[in-house]
C-alpha cells in the first residue's frame, strides 16, 4: 500500500502548482521568484502591474505554498516583504497532458510573453551578442508522427541536460564564490501553421528558405 501510495504522489500533478500556474501573472511572478528573491513591490515595478494586484497574487502563491518569505526591511515607515519560490515553475509533459484544456493557452502565451521580454531586455541592455559562441537559431520544417515523437523526445533529453549543467555550476559556484553568468536555454517545440497553398515556383522558393536558419 505504501508503494502504491508514493507512486501515485510521483505521478500526479502538484495540484498548488497547478493552481499557482493558472493565472498568467502568478505564473510570471513565481518565475521571477525562481531566479531570485523579490518583494511585491519590486514586483509590481518590473511587471507594470497595480502592487494591489501583484500583493493579492503574491499572497495567492504563498497560501499554495509554492512561495515562502525570506526576510523583512523596513521602507518609509512600512516594513517590505521579500519572496522567493520554493517550488519550480515547471510541469512535465505527463503533468502538461492532465492539465484542463481551458488553462492551456493562457499559460503558454504567458511563457512566450516573458520569453519575448526576456529576449528584449537581453537585446537592450547588450547582453544577448556580448559572447561570440551564443546561439540562436529557427528550424521549421514538416515531420511524421515518428519524427514528431522523436522531436519531443530531443527537446525533453536536452532539457535535462540543460538542468543538470545549471545545477553542477550552482554547485562550484558556492564553492568558488565567483560570479555567476545569467544564461537562458530556450527550447520549443510547437505543431506550426500550415503555409497557404502557392504556386509551384512560389513554393520551390519557399523550400529554399524554410531551411534551419541560424543566426
Amino acid at each position: 500500500m505504501a508503494a502504491k501510495s508514493k507512486t501515485k504522489k510521483q505521478t500526479g500533478v502538484d495540484q498548488r502548482l497547478v493552481k499557482a500556474l493558472a493565472h498568467p501573472l502568478r505564473v510570471e511572478i513565481l518565475t521571477i521568484l525562481n531566479e531570485r528573491m523579490a518583494s511585491p513591490n519590486e514586483l509590481s515595478k518590473e511587471l507594470e502591474e497595480g502592487l494591489s494586484q501583484v500583493s493579492y497574487h503574491v499572497k495567492v502563491l504563498k497560501d499554495f505554498e509554492c512561495i515562502e518569505m525570506v526576510k523583512t526591511e523596513p521602507r518609509r515607515g512600512a516594513v517590505e516583504h521579500y519572496y522567493r519560490a520554493t517550488a519550480r515553475a515547471f510541469l512535465s509533459d505527463k503533468d502538461w497532458q492532465k492539465l484542463p484544456a481551458s488553462i492551456k493557452p493562457g499559460m503558454s502565451a504567458s511563457f512566450v510573453k516573458m520569453l519575448i521580454d526576456d529576449v528584449a531586455g537581453a537585446l537592450k541592455g547588450g547582453t544577448f551578442d556580448a559572447r561570440d559562441d551564443r546561439h540562436i537559431s529557427w528550424t521549421p520544417g514538416t515531420v511524421d508522427e515518428q519524427g514528431w515523437k522523436e522531436s519531443v523526445d530531443l527537446v525533453n533529453e536536452t532539457l535535462e541536460r540543460a538542468m543538470a549543467i545549471h545545477t553542477g555550476s550552482a554547485k562550484r559556484l558556492a564553492k568558488s564564490g565567483e560570479e555567476g553568468i545569467p544564461a537562458t536555454v530556450v527550447l520549443m517545440n510547437f505543431e506550426g501553421v500550415a503555409p497557404l497553398a502557392k504556386s509551384s515556383k512560389g513554393a520551390k522558393k519557399s523550400k529554399s528558405k524554410r531551411a534551419s536558419k541560424r543566426a
